[in-house]
Parts: structure tokens; C-alpha cells; sequence
């Protein structure tokens, strides 16, 4: 396919999804339709908008390689908002390109099942009413108007990120077969359940019996489905091979698609206001190659009435400051942690380099809790960058501390080839971080009822490790420190949701945990901000409870709530040793279990009894 075939406007995407529901190789239920996302070499890159944040390039680079040159927002036309919309004009084809994926339709009148390449359906599409464009069983028996047929709701994946169409034709026949149908999908029951729809082929001299889908789920599915094909079908391509079993899966699932996302904070990183200003408009000013380039570049954006800042400084000046700016960017190369230069600018706050996109101001520690922390800053002004740099199926990037850890053969590409650019959206927002005194939980980790349960914790990950095939000696254990701010960030996220009116998904958590052996250790901390694309925290409401006595107020609230769980005593007893494998101690969707959005870890290594006494915990409290 060529990229003059995207011809057809089919839906609408927020550029969030792009990286958190909707990303490259991940199914969109559309109101009549079932796409799937291209990879990034059908994209029309060049509607992009390219953003700046150089320490997320350099991670990103690191992830895949030097050859990655900008990170670009998704394509958007802005043809719409302009007022005169034309569905025939060049503008309509910007967008993110997509595929009809399932292959496999369904006729609801007739149950007729077959692939789209065989010529059965027909598209019909309004370039008016893009929404309404939808597949028609053009030779139904049905009277009258041919019906719109649905995409047929089962799939087949494996861990290794494959994803395909199920393989009807070899399910019904039991095995590898020459006979082509036709089939039909037939439901016998009001459940929707996999035991009451059964699949049949009615090709000529065939003697296949109708089948029920059950058979292809659990432990029988593993014997009656074939090896997986290594298909990519956002790549149009095949692995080699794959050595896992097919698993089917259901269309919409939500173990389908996770986004690997890196993201980091746009902190000031120039010690002077002409730094600040060059690494403000680094998108425009990178592009000059020497100071008359840059004279040049200056001149025609000024004469436009941008880039006035510029006008008091000599372009010697200027050109000086580009080049020490490219010179330590090759440089940070060599480095291997977003979240260290972040912490060390929270943990001096200093207000005199605040910029147009970071405002800090440090307060004193929530009042009645002087103790345990050592201080407390508004960030009063933030922005956040996140680029799309793979996925995986099945396995959670959310069950990894960050996305090196992931092995490589889960991880799925966005691009047949090494990608030159990466999708990249920006939000901005506040937030507030609060700093533990580190004298106060070396004292608390040193105790040997906490010794004790970090040690059955770790057991626990090892197991959890075990049970998934990973080596839990490359899987990097956060360890206790981690546990206590974790839990301490969800508590105080509930109770910011609950009384004080925030939406509980549109809060964010930001955890800095290392112990004093670790490298640029000792860290702890926690940043609790609202980056959502919306309005909702962005007016200075989530700053406005970070003074000291209202912030004091709230965690008090925050502690008592943890106390007791409306799932005691089976939430207090809970123990990730005994039964299924899991991640947490005394943790529930009742008490500290947040939204997918707000947790980085996917709601693991939670402990509420790290906290406050519990019904089955009293020792291991740091809140004594």
C-alpha cells in the first residue's frame, strides 16, 4: 500500500492515546470498523510538529539506537478547526494511517464468516461522515438493504508481541486443510460466552464438524491451536520464528497492546538566561550551522515578530551558547537516568532558576509531620514529555521498574527499520513533591521486623519471576524504600481525589527511591502533579493544598483511611507468598489500588502495614 491510498478519514484519536490506549500496533474499535495502527514508516511525518526536550532524546536514543533525529508529535490536521472543512482537499489525508484488522467479518443476518480479501464485503465510506464508514455483505440473502457486517471478536497472540487473525479454517478442520468453506459463525446462547458460539464449514464434500470456540481457551486450547506465525500485521511482516503457542485472545482485550513510554520533566538545565532562551526555542535554533546561518535564521523570524528575546544579545553570544549546548549534549550520551537530575533540582529548589515551563517554590514541611519529612515544594508550573518507543502484548511493562529492563523478546518495534523519529506528546501541569528525611528511614529500614519483610518481599518477586519465565536477577527488586514511598504516594492520591474534588485518574505519581549504596543515592521522594491534556488541575488547585497546614491536614486524613480497609480482614492478612503470585502485601482496590494512568508500576509493591498499624501488622509502621 501506498501512502496515497489513506484516502479515508475513518475516526478521531487524542494525541495522549497515541502513547497510552492507541499506539503503533494496536487495535481501534470504531464505531463500525476494527483498525489497527500502521508502523511509523506510513505515517506522514512531515505533519508533524517536532518537540524539544534533549534529556528525553537521549534516553530515547539509547533505547533505539543514535539514529533517532527528532521526537514529533502525531500528525494533525488543523484543517477542521479552521471552519471550513473540505473531505476532497490534500489536508484530509493528514492523519495516522490504519488497516481493517481483523481480517476475518462476520455477516449478522446470515453468519457468513470470511476474509476480507476474498470479495465478499464491500466498503462503503461518507467523506462527510467519516465515522459511519463500515463493510457491507453485499450478497446476503436478506432483502432489501445489504446489512453492515461486524469484525469476527477472536484473535490469537503470544508473548513475544505477535498478533493474528485466528485461524478459523484450521480450528474447524482440526489441522491443515485444503477446503476453503464457507463458514459460519453461529450463536447459541444469549451469554456471548466462548462454549455457546460454534463455528461450521459448509464446503462441498467437507466433512469437518461444527466446533465450539471453548475448545481453542485454556489448557485444551494449548493442544488444539498451532505454533505461532510471527505475524506483525502493523508491519505487514513475519519474524523468523517464534517458538511460543498460539493464545487466543478476545478482540478489545486489554492485554492486546501496553505502550513502552519513556518520559521525563522539562527541568532547567542552562545556568544562564541566555541558556534558558536558547534551549526554550532549541527546535528553531538547531538547524543554524554557523553564526551567519544563524543571522539569518534570527533576522527572518524576527521580521515575523518572533524570537524578539533574541534582539539584546550579539549573535557571537548566541552561537557561543548553541555550541556548548550541542557539545554537552553529545556528552550526556554517557548518561543512564532521567530521574537523578530531576531529583537533585526538587531537592534544592532553587527558585532563582525557575523558567517559563518549571516554577518551584519551596515551603516548610506539612505541619505535625516535621518529623518524617524534610521539606515540601509547589511546583507551581511543569511539563512533562513522553515518547512511544515500542510495545509489548501480554506481558505488562507496568511489571518492570523501567523500560531496560524489559527483555528483548517482548518488546515489539514501531518500524520495520531503524526509526529516525519517535512519537512524542507534551503536557503541562503542577504538582507538588514531598521530601522524606532520610535520617528518619535509614533508622526505620535498619529495624528487623522491616529487614524481615523486604526479605519475604523479595522472595515473593523471585517467585513472581519464576512464574513468568524472567530471570529475577535481571528484573531489579526496588526493595523496601520503594514499598513505603509507593504506598505513602497512592494513599495520599486517594485521599487528594476523594475530598478534595480532583478526578482520580487525571493525578499522577513520580517516585525517587535510592538507597545510600546505590549510585547518586540516597533519594526519597515523591512528585504527585496533574499532566493531563484536559483543564482539570492546571489552575493552581493541586499547589493551593501543599501548604503546610493543609497538606498536613490531608495526610493525616490520608494515613487514617489506610488504617482500615472495607476488605479487612482479607486485605490486612493478604500475603503474596501464599496462593497466586503477586506483588503486594496488604493492598486492594478498596484501599490503595489506583488507576492504570496515575500507578508506574501497575499497582505493585504496595503495602499499607509499611505505613500505619494494621489488623494483621503493627511493627513494620514507618507513621508510627
Amino acid at each position: 500500500m501506498t501512502q496515497a491510498n489513506y484516502k479515508y478519514r475513518v475516526g478521531e484519536l487524542r494525541p495522549s492515546q497515541i502513547l497510552f490506549s492507541y499506539g503503533v500496533g494496536a487495535v481501534v474499535d470504531l464505531p463500525n470498523l476494527s483498525v489497527m495502527v500502521l508502523g511509523l514508516e506510513d505515517w506522514a511525518d512531515r505533519y508533524g510538529i517536532e518537540v524539544a526536550e534533549e534529556r528525553l532524546l537521549t534516553a530515547v536514543r539509547r533505547e533505539l539506537g543514535k539514529q533517532v533525529k527528532q521526537l514529533k508529535s502525531p500528525p494533525m490536521s488543523l484543517q477542521e478547526d479552521s471552519g471550513g472543512f473540505n473531505p476532497f482537499d490534500e489536508a484530509a489525508r493528514i492523519g495516522i494511517p490504519v488497516a481493517p484488522f481483523p481480517a476475518w467479518m462476520v455477516c449478522p443476518y446470515c453468519r457468513f464468516l470470511a476474509p476480507l480479501q476474498g470479495g465478499y464485503f464491500e466498503l462503503k465510506s461518507n467523506p462527510y461522515r467519516p465515522q459511519e464508514s463500515h463493510y457491507i455483505h453485499k450478497n446476503c440473502r436478506k432483502p432489501g438493504k445489504p446489512p453492515k457486517v461486524i469484525p469476527a471478536r477472536f484473535l490469537v497472540a503470544c508473548e513475544h508481541g505477535h498478533l493474528d487473525d485466528f485461524p478459523w479454517l484450521y480450528f474447524v478442520h482440526r489441522g491443515n486443510t485444503n477446503c476453503r468453506g464457507p463458514l459460519r459463525l453461529e450463536e447459541y446462547g444469549v451469554s456471548g460466552t466462548a462454549a455457546d458460539i460454534v463455528v461450521k464449514c459448509e464446503g462441498e464434500g467437507c466433512g469437518a464438524s461444527p466446533r465450539r470456540l471453548s475448545d481453542a481457551f485454556g489448557e485444551q486450547g494449548k493442544k488444539t491451536m498451532p505454533r505461532c506465525r510471527g505475524r506483525h500485521p502493523h508491519l505487514r511482516s513475519f519474524d523468523d520464528r517464534c517458538d511460543q503457542q498460539m493464545r487466543g485472545i478476545l478482540l478489545g482485550a486489554s492485554n492486546s497492546w501496553f505502550g513502552i513510554s519513556l518520559s521525563a520533566l522539562s527541568i532547567p538545565t542552562a545556568s544562564n538566561k541566555l541558556g534558558e532562551l536558547v534551549g526554550e526555542y532549541w527546535t528553531r535554533l538547531s538547524k543554524a550551522t554557523s553564526a551567519d546561518v544563524l543571522k539569518i535564521l534570527l533576522d527572518a523570524f524576527q521580521a515575523v515578530g518572533e524570537l524578539q528575546e533574541f534582539a539584546k544579545y550579539s549573535i557571537d553570544d548566541i552561537w557561543q551558547e548553541i555550541q556548548r549546548r550541542q557539545a554537552g549534549s553529545s556528552e550526556s550520551d554517557t548518561t543512564h537516568d532521567l530521574r537523578t537530575p530531576e531529583w537533585e533540582v526538587f531537592s534544592t529548589a532553587d527558585s532563582s532558576k525557575n523558567t517559563k515551563d518549571f516554577q518551584l517554590r519551596p515551603v516548610p514541611p506539612p505541619q505535625g509531620f516535621e518529623k518524617w519529612f524534610t521539606q515540601v515544594v509547589l511546583v507551581e508550573r511543569l511539563r512533562e514529555v513522553q515518547s512511544l518507543i515500542g510495545f509489548t502484548r501480554i506481558q505488562s511493562p507496568g511489571d518492570f521498574e523501567d523500560a531496560g529492563e524489559i527483555p528483548e523478546e517482548y518488546r515489539v518495534r514501531l518500524s520495520r527499520s531503524a526509526p529516525q523519529w519517535v512519537p512524542t506528546t507534551e503536557v503541562k501541569g503542577e504538582g507538588i513533591f514531598l521530601q522524606f528525611d532520610e535520617p528518619s528511614l535509614e533508622q526505620w529500614e535498619q529495624q528487623a521486623a522491616v529487614s524481615k519483610h523486604q526479605s519475604q518481599t523479595w522472595e515473593a518477586h523471585k517467585r513472581w519471576c519464576q512464574n513468568r519465565g524472567l530471570d529475577p536477577l535481571k528484573i531489579r527488586f526496588p526493595g523496601i524504600r520503594y514499598m513505603l514511598i509507593h504506598s505513602f504516594s497512592h494513599a495520599l492520591m486517594r485521599q487528594l481525589a476523594i475530598e478534595c474534588g480532583y478526578n482520580a485518574a487525571s493525578l499522577r505519581e513520580r517516585l525517587y527511591s535510592k538507597p545510600v549504596k546505590d549510585e547518586d543515592g540516597p533519594q526519597a521522594g515523591l512528585l504527585i502533579y496533574t499532566a493531563a491534556p484536559d483543564s482539570e488541575g492546571t489552575l493552581g488547585g493541586l499547589v493551593s493544598l501543599g501548604e503546610p497546614a493543609i497538606l498536613g491536614h490531608h495526610i493525616a486524613q490520608a494515613l487514617e483511611q489506610t488504617r482500615l480497609c472495607a476488605s479487612d480482614p482479607l486485605c490486612a492478612e493478604h500475603d503474596p507468598l501464599q496462593g497466586n503470585a503477586c506483588l503486594h502485601w496488604a493492598a486492594c482496590h478498596a484501599c490503595l489500588f489506583s488507576p492504570e494512568t496515575s500507578c508506574e508500576r501497575g499497582n505493585k509493591f504496595l503495602d499499607r502495614s509499611l505505613l500505619v498499624p494494621t489488623l494483621h501488622r503493627q511493627q513494620l509502621a514507618f507513621f508510627q
